[in-house]
């Protein structure tokens, strides 16, 4: 047997040559930088173009509305405004920058404009509303009394409107609580399980989702009052806002299950996890705080519903806290009852009762956010604790286990070797 040395060819030599020619760094030494341009800043000519614009369209606004044509409106002076503002703003734009940007400036201005016509509406509704109903709001007696005793020509301290909120919060619960597992269990449904009933379930959920609310109260109504035989009760609209709620938390929980990650669930199958564990360890709390915002969905959808409830629930004036017996009024429903009548106190209870439940949609919202704000992984302070617990036990019982195994050595006789 005899070693051969080995002598490269052309094609060897060639590759060499071609593997030779590698990326370099380049030499950042000497290189002037610049300042740091702030993204999220304006500059200098940007805010003179919509200063600049801002005044020219005012100027036209005023010119077509006071002098040149037959124009009215407050409305109407605003839409020409803007209009104009935005075609300014255009032209003062592309005579310093190319069509791309100009673009990309407009579009950005008119994003803009729409979250604060937005943010004004939302704005105005709410000061409207408590501004409303501040007389009503400024006595005590009208969250903690009813309106057994208050006549309609009495005055705002005498009634209140503890009985609707009292309904409101025993016909929201029922709601919530067959609405909550029942839609979070079809949403894993149509997602973990699949095949073609669950093309039709995610087809009349679509449709539901549409569905008025008056059908919802007609259909419990028919179904519920009349077929049955039920009288009108707390239960029977905590059904009707049932039907309501329920399409609205079946599709946001399907859209916000579909966004968790696939390695996630193919990882548990992999350690050996069955469907189940994996869904309620893995699939759940990685989608908690998506499907909160589902569910907070679903009750700011079925705790304005008035409609449903007039059909279902009947209208009180008195405490009653059986959802199984006699009518039961909530606050939408309150405040319906409240401004159909001319007398000045009872419009203002009507705004004051809608701003009591705009403050209890608030309080609702911020208890759903704290109950599952946390992203996934995130432990609370006391779950952290437990954590820490758990895993010191685990020590412990490593080093216990450590210290059998070697007094088990030292007291077995040793084996000699032969």
């Amino acid at each position: 047997m005899s070693l051969t040395t080995y002598e490269p060819d052309l094609a060897d030599e060639e590759l060499e040559a071609a593997t030779e020619i590698r990326t370099s760094i380049p030499v950042r030494e000497g290189i002037e930088i610049g300042p740091r341009r702030r993204i999220r800043s304006a500059r200098l000519d940007d805010r003179f173009a919509l200063l600049g614009a801002a005044a020219g369209a005012m100027a036209i606004a005023i010119l077509l509305f006071g002098w040149i044509a037959p124009l009215s409106g407050v409305v109407g002076f605003v839409v020409v405004a803007f209009l104009a503002f935005v075609a300014i703003y255009a032209l003062l734009v592309n005579t310093t920058s190319d069509g791309r940007e100009m673009v990309d400036r407009v579009m950005t201005l008119v994003l803009a404009s729409a979250g604060v016509v937005l943010f004004s509406a939302l704005l105005f509704v709410v000061t409207f509303t408590l501004l409303r109903g501040l007389p009503a709001l400024m006595n005590l007696n009208f969250f903690f009394q009813d309106m057994e005793f208050a006549g309609p020509l009495d005055g705002l301290d005498v009634g209140g409107v503890a009985h609707a909120i009292v309904g409101t919060l025993i016909q929201i619960g029922i709601a919530l609580a067959i609405s909550i597992p029942l839609g979070i269990v079809t949403a894993l449904f149509l997602n973990e399980i699949g095949g073609r009933f669950a093309r039709f379930v995610r087809t009349i959920v679509d449709a539901m989702t549409a569905l008025p609310s008056i059908v919802a109260g007609l259909f419990v109504y028919s179904a519920v009052i009349l077929g049955i035989g039920a009288e009108r009760s707390g239960f029977a609209a905590a059904l009707a806002i049932t039907v309501m709620m329920l399409p609205i938390i079946v599709r946001a929980s399907d859209v916000v299950l579909r966004l968790v990650a696939g390695n996630l669930r193919e990882a548990s199958y992999a350690l050996g996890a069955s469907r189940w564990r994996t869904v309620w360890h893995v699939v759940l709390p990685t989608a908690r705080s998506g499907l909160v915002t589902a569910i907070i969905l679903g009750t700011a959808r079925g705790i304005g519903e008035t409609s449903p409830v007039l059909l279902t629930s009947g209208i009180t004036s008195v405490m009653n806290t059986n959802p199984f017996h006699g009518p039961m009024t909530s606050l939408p429903l309150q405040v319906f009852d409240f401004v159909r009548s001319p007398e000045p106190n009872f419009i203002a209870r009507g705004f004051g009762t809608a701003a009591v439940l705009m403050l209890l949609v608030l309080a609702l919202f911020a208890v759903a956010r704290v109950i599952g704000g946390r992203g996934p992984g995130d432990l609370s302070p006391r779950q952290r604790r437990a954590a820490q617990a758990r895993s010191k036990g685990d020590l412990e019982r490593y080093e216990e286990r450590a210290a059998v195994r070697r007094l088990e050595a030292t007291v077995e006789p040793q084996e000699e070797p032969k």
